[in-house]
């Protein structure tokens, strides 16, 4: 729009002339001036003092005696309010309103004071009709201005922006509570303060990262699920960091007073598994409650310090459940994460999560977010921490509400909570409720909060609690007497100091079982478990079936020239019986899901594999539609679901690993494009994947493919850092395996579904060996019986005559095995450590008796010696003295040279054959 917007309105003579114009010749204004003015409707329909097109030709434009210049100001002034009015809104407990520069004074929009008593027409567009100008100021600012403030107008549909509107303005956003309804706010709120209140004098200096200035967040979700329920919603899922999660495991999801003590008490079996244990305000929980009559799953997602990491792995394990349980049903499983103020703003999973929120492979219909905006980040103040005006201005860009509620107004906090599970449950879209309040102490109990905002803990000091201003109003109100409010305290006072004396007589807690129903014949592992795999093999009818489904299309997809050459390589590859490694990945998802295991996988291009091997889903040339062989093999088999995801690791990775979490009896995987990008994802390696067993006791059969080997391509695309992993690895918390044969991988990846306990899966996979001509298995090695070889020993050598025993790992052994043959070097045995952890010790003693007339053991890595695989093999290995070839110490993981790359490899092989 070339003139002035809505900022401008009060250039009465322009609009006045410009509307005059649009009334003579609609097509000769500005096309964004014209939508404006048809937009507004000024016909008689809503207005019917206003004159016809041809009075208006001959006349200065007017509606009765008033000129539509200020007609249209009002209407602006309207909309303004709609925009703007949450900048002005009484919704921060602790400080006046920022001057966020709302320009709603009148003269913005050509008004002043003597119009207040004029009446408009614009009334009509709040529903009120023909009213005074003051009496639509009123209005708006008891809708936008008090205790509720909220952003809506940046929304893009028009069906769910005049849903919002008309349900806000019908009430002006002013809730109708009953006396029950109030005191069972009160309730929840007393809970919350005591629980708090009663840890801190039992517990003085433990940590337990308090909720009070936000104790308003436990009524909040009681009241979410109260409300999700009654439109059917069967589970909430809940993701949140660790300030107010021991409120939320006693009073929201009823984790009992006991099991909390005995964490403070620290007394035997209070961990609750075998490991180390994590502290107590990063546990999850899960539990049913009655609700309404209904029987409503809760679950806590656990989560370690990093604030916002939960929030991927909450909604991967919503979907799963949405798709085990409810058959996609979005409306059955609601996801609640619960923010910081400084984490939402600061955090790049936040980002991630939004991004997702709405794709087909990452939605669940919608996430509820609770912002616990208590100002400040740890000493941080929130002018410090953000850019923005409000912490949940990443909301805009996914079109999603806000609504910002001061949490000392318990009333608007209940009706904007209630307001944003409505949303969510009809629209299926995510929802923000910024919850302004404060923070009573410092970061934790024992910090002095006092050292960075001084002026601010003045105020604070003398606030008093939501709880205390909510009974002082009741009281006052004469809706409830002090006295009941006083007795409900010391109830549950009494009811708090029994249980922990319950407690503490007892010294011993229950040690909770995370493995549930869906987790039913499956166990935590052994270190027999790993000393040999079970077998995968599969009959040839079955594999028969797969190539059939794999090399066939239906008359509706005409795939390209090249796709059409694919189908008929894979034929020529059973004829020939040399299955190659993408036909073997394909041949080991297919048999799995006739076996009735569906397969998840996920990742940057997986669909076709960054270098074009998989090609899992097939293309129309004509129309792009999709096809995917693998979900037409069977009747009655299961799903593939393989998804090309968003450019994201750490935030896919943690989706993928709550996906893995809530659905054990089904193979999900997760493929990096090159293995060095698992290197944005570090925190959900580190601190869910790799510990969540010992921390926790969560086990996962999650599955993560990372591109690895010394190609010539530099630094990024060479190393998947294996040694990162290693340097993880302890007490059969993963499994790391670099295979080099089609069939191992095809046997690791079924592993994964066939045994009856679960463990992560880190598979370096190859990308020059995926069309090595020497890098193909034949059917047998596929056949019944078979199964994964952790060791893959030298057959092409005399064992007696064996002198040296070079030990490698992954695509490298090709290029020893070449050498070894140009030099005919038959002394010299190669064999393949196809898994590196666990390290198959039975295998590798009965090698070095095999070979015992070798005088020199040699570990071979293609990366240099400061990382890959021989820090932790020279840990590892005491069974007998090893020597190590690999590149020399390094800071970069590999040569940018292609041309360097090739000589240092020569030079090491060459080394090898001395």
């Amino acid at each position: 729009m070339s003139q002035p917007s809505y900022l401008d309105y009060n250039q009465t003579e322009f609009l006045e002339n410009l509307f005059e114009q649009y009334t003579k010749d609609p097509q000769s204004i500005d096309p964004e001036w014209k939508k404006f003015f048809d937009g507004m409707e000024f016909a008689r329909a809503k207005f019917p003092m206003l004159p016809n097109q041809e009075e208006l030709a001959s006349s200065s434009p007017s509606i009765g005696s008033i000129p539509i210049a200020k007609q249209i100001g009002v209407l602006n002034l309207i909309h303004a309010y709609r925009s703007r009015g949450h900048l002005i809104a009484e919704n921060n407990p602790i400080r006046p309103r920022s001057d966020h520069k709302a320009r709603l004074e009148l003269e913005n929009f050509g008004l002043n004071n003597t119009d207040l008593n004029t009446e408009f027409e614009a009334g009509s567009e709040l529903g009120i009709g023909r009213a005074s100008l003051k009496s639509i100021l009123d209005f708006l600012h008891k809708t936008y201005c008090r205790s509720l403030g909220i952003e809506y107008m940046h929304m893009r549909k028009p069906d769910v922006l005049e849903w919002l509107q008309s349900k806000m303005e019908a009430c002006q956003n002013t809730p109708n509570f009953t006396l029950d309804d109030k005191k069972k706010i009160l309730h929840k709120l007393n809970e919350a303060e005591v629980f708090e209140k009663f840890l801190q004098t039992k517990y003085m200096g433990q940590k337990r990262f308090s909720l009070e200035g936000a104790e308003m967040m436990i009524p909040a979700l009681e009241h979410v699920i109260h409300k999700g329920s009654k439109m059917g919603a069967k589970h909430f899922m809940f993701g949140m960091a660790h300030r107010g999660r021991l409120n939320v495991l006693a009073n929201i999801l009823g984790k009992t007073y006991e099991d909390i003590f005995a964490e403070f008490e620290d007394i035997e079996g209070a961990k609750g598994v075998e490991g180390t244990g994590d502290v107590k305000y990063h546990k999850g929980y899960s539990t049913i409650r009655k609700i309404d009559g209904n029987d409503v799953k809760l679950t806590l997602a656990f989560n370690p310090s990093h604030l916002e990491a939960v929030n991927t792995v909450a909604a991967g394990m919503a979907r799963a459940k949405t798709e085990q349980w409810f058959d996609g049903d979005h409306s059955k499983i609601v996801p609640i994460v619960i923010h910081g103020d400084a984490a939402i703003s600061g955090q790049g999973i936040v980002y991630e999560h939004l991004q997702m929120s709405n794709l087909e492979a990452f939605t669940n219909g919608g996430t509820i977010h609770l912002v616990i905006n208590n100002q400040v980040g740890f000493t941080t103040h929130y002018k410090e921490s953000r850019s923005s005006i409000y912490c949940t201005d990443i909301a805009k860009g996914l079109f999603a509400p806000v609504f910002h509620v001061n949490g000392s107004d318990p009333e608007a906090v209940i009706y904007a909570m209630e307001m944003a599970t409505e949303f969510r449950q009809k629209y299926q879209r995510d929802v923000f409720i910024d919850l302004v309040c404060f923070r009573r102490y410092g970061h934790n109990e024992s910090d002095e909060p006092r050292f960075t905002q001084p002026i601010m803990y003045k105020t604070i000091d003398k606030l008093l609690s939501p709880r205390e201003q909510y009974k002082k109003e009741l009281s006052e109100s004469g809706l409830i007497e002090a006295e009941a409010a006083l007795e409900m305290e010391k109830e549950f006072k009494s009811l708090l100091q029994e249980r922990m004396e319950k407690i503490k007589e007892d010294k011993k807690a229950n040690p909770i079982s995370v493995l549930q129903s869906k987790w039913a014949g499956l166990r935590y592992a052994t270190q027999e478990d790993f000393e040999e795999s079970p077998e995968t093999g599969l009959d040839l009818m079955r594999i028969q079936q797969v190539v059939s489904a794999l090399t066939s299309l239906p008359d509706t997809i005409k795939p390209i020239k090249k796709v059409k050459r694919l189908l008929a390589d894979r034929v020529k590859m059973i004829e020939n019986d040399k299955i190659n490694w993408g036909l073997a990945e394909l041949l080991s998802y297919g048999s799995t899901l006739i076996e009735g295991h569906p397969v998840r996988m996920s990742g940057q291009d997986v669909q076709r594999g960054t270098f074009t091997h998989r090609h899992a889903v097939i293309y129309d040339e004509a129309t792009e539609a999709p096809y995917c062989n693998l979900n037409h093999i069977v009747e009655n088999q299961s799903i593939m679901r393989i998804y090309n995801s968003l450019l994201s690791e750490y935030g896919v990775l943690g989706f993928e690993y709550g996906y893995s979490l809530s659905t054990p009896k089904r193979l999900t995987i997760w493929e990096a494009q090159f293995g060095d990008f698992s290197n944005g994802a570090q925190i959900i390696i580190d601190q869910f994947i790799s510990s969540a067993e010992t921390k926790w006791g969560l086990s996962s059969g999650l599955v993560m493919l990372l591109p690895h080997g010394y190609e010539g391509q530099g630094p990024e695309h060479s190393s998947a850092r294996l040694e990162r992993f290693l340097q993880l690895c302890a007490h059969r918390n993963i499994q790391v395996v670099n295979c080099t044969t089609p069939a191992n991988f095809f046997h690791v990846m079924r592993r994964q579904v066939k045994r009856d306990f679960r463990k992560p899966l880190v598979v370096m996979t190859p990308k020059s060996l995926l069309r090595h001509p020497e890098c193909t298995s034949s059917l047998k090695e596929l056949a019944p019986g078979t199964k994964f070889k952790e060791i893959i020993d030298d057959e092409s050598v005399t064992t007696d005559q064996v002198k040296k025993v070079l030990l490698v790992s992954g695509k490298l052994y090709y290029e020893l095995n070449t050498k070894r043959k140009e030099l005919k070097k038959d002394n010299v045995a190669i064999i393949r450590i196809e898994q590196l952890f666990p390290l198959p010790e039975k295998q590798i003693k009965a090698l070095i008796q095999k070979y015992a007339g070798a005088k020199n053991w040699i570990w071979v890595q293609e990366e240099p010696i400061n990382m890959g695989s021989w820090d932790y093999i020279h840990r590892c290995f005491t069974w007998k003295k090893l020597k190590v070839i690999a590149r020399q110490n390094a800071s970069s993981p590999a040569e940018g040279s292609a041309r360097e790359h090739a000589i240092n490899q020569a030079t090491l092989i060459n080394q090898c054959f001395k």
